[in-house]
């Protein structure tokens, strides 16, 4: 069969890594693509060194790859929003496939994307664009197919699973770990994305999509960092028997779809609690095969190139195919536009750490205001002031209760006049 042709537009990590895995397992590619898997023509402003590009055509101008009447696929690796955008739609406008690792592209422009790629019955591929070299949105496009997804959760961001980590293992504070995670390469210098939960945010709106046929919403996506939880909470989270992980979370319900990604107490032998360090994890519940887990390395040159090339491979192994037979972009051909709930609109259980004056009575108002709301507590740990500390400790672990509820309570437990400063406010999911 006639060889395919691949453009590589980036030349960065992944897409370096991607041009080392193509080259050096060529062979073994070609025999699972069933045709030989060519890199006709590279777009970078700069070579890597870690890539021995003799003999392929190098660009400056991306753009030229996606002009190019000979290649049949595009790999945009550039990432950010606005020139990968113009480059996929060029590509896909020339009649060109095209695989990318841009999980802020797809979340935020998928829409447009899919759309375009259907005009021009081309495909858009994107496994690597969440949890690097976890097939993840293979299993739920196609081993995952013959299943009602109820929910699913994740670990979608390696750094702040290290940050969390860093803090269980070794009782560190958050600035502290980030300042190593930064000198470590996990975190960028402007590390907003990764620890304010915009990063997990854009892989859940994917996940959520596939999983429940509805439309790309990052927009409706709640999104909560994890700045600002402390060694107290770590250690108390440990203490009811709780892990605390940055959690990216979607439910199905008959209210909507619930979407939604911030801190999560999650049981200490839950599986996914006891992923740790810079590794992605995903859960998935389907009614017919019940809890699925999947786990690895979720970024790196390495990984992220696995996803892209086994898009490239998917691609080839259909080349030829009427668009019609391909797997939809999002892998429903009737997308259904369910409501996305708003985080009020949201029931979960909750861990509470009020900071309150160290006398008689301060419980008991606490308690009150929760039970005339309806709020039942499932445990309390109240921890004495210290000999350098004045204020007592008082954490509270929660029953279910809508969001909304839980707001109006926590409301009038900060205008006692025995509370002291804010009140920490965790989510507790059991993931069963």
């Amino acid at each position: 069969m006639k060889p395919v042709k691949v453009g590589i537009c980036g030349l960065g990590t992944v897409g370096g890594g991607t041009y080392n895995v193509l080259t050096t397992n060529a062979q073994n590619i070609a025999r699972r693509a069933g045709r030989e898997i060519i890199v006709a023509q590279i777009g970078a402003r700069r070579p890597n060194p870690n890539c021995d590009t003799t003999g392929v055509e190098v660009t400056a101008d991306i753009f030229d790859v996606a002009r190019n009447p000979d290649i049949d696929i595009v790999v945009e690796l550039i990432g950010g929003y606005d020139v990968a955008r113009e480059l996929v739609l060029l590509a896909i406008e020339n009649g060109k496939h095209v695989v990318t690792a841009n999980k802020a592209l797809i979340a935020e422009h998928g829409e447009e994307i899919f759309a375009a790629a259907e005009r021009q019955g081309v495909s858009v591929m994107y496994e690597a664009g969440v949890a690097g070299g976890i097939p993840i949105i293979k299993a739920l496009r196609e081993g995952l197919a013959a299943n009602r997804i109820n929910w699913l959760a994740g670990i979608i961001n390696g750094t702040g699973n290290f940050i969390l980590t860093e803090m269980r293992d070794k009782g560190r504070d958050f600035a502290d770990v980030l300042k190593e995670a930064q000198e470590l390469g996990y975190a960028e210098a402007d590390p907003t994305f990764d620890v304010e939960g915009i990063d997990a945010a854009h892989k859940l709106t994917i996940l959520a999509s596939i999983a429940y046929g509805i439309p790309l919403q990052f927009s409706r996506c709640y999104t909560e960092g994890i700045s600002k939880i402390t060694r107290d909470d770590v250690e108390y989270a440990e203490e009811l028997g709780y892990r605390i992980k940055h959690l990216g979370v979607s439910c199905q319900t008959e209210k909507g779809i619930d979407l939604r990604v911030h801190p999560t107490l999650i049981p200490e032998d839950r599986p996914i609690a006891k992923v740790d360090g810079v590794l992605n994890a995903v859960m998935v519940n389907g009614n017919a095969v019940g809890d699925t887990l999947y786990v690895g390395a979720g970024a790196g040159a390495g990984p992220t190139a696995s996803a892209v090339v086994a898009d490239i491979v998917d691609l080839a192994r259909t080349l030829e195919a009427d668009a019609a037979n391909r797997v939809n972009h999002l892998a429903y051909n009737v997308i259904e536009d369910d409501k996305v709930l708003s985080i009020e609109e949201v029931e979960t259980a909750y861990y509470l750490r009020i900071q309150a004056q160290d006398k008689t009575g301060v419980l008991a108002s606490v308690a009150t205001i929760l039970s005339e709301r309806g709020i039942n507590i499932e445990a309390i740990i109240q921890k004495e002031p210290s000999e350098t500390e004045e204020l007592a400790q008082i954490i509270i672990l929660t029953h279910r209760v809508m969001e909304k509820t839980m707001n109006g309570a926590l409301e009038a437990i900060s205008e006692l006049d025995s509370t002291v400063g804010d009140i920490t406010r965790i989510r507790v999911e059991h993931l069963a």
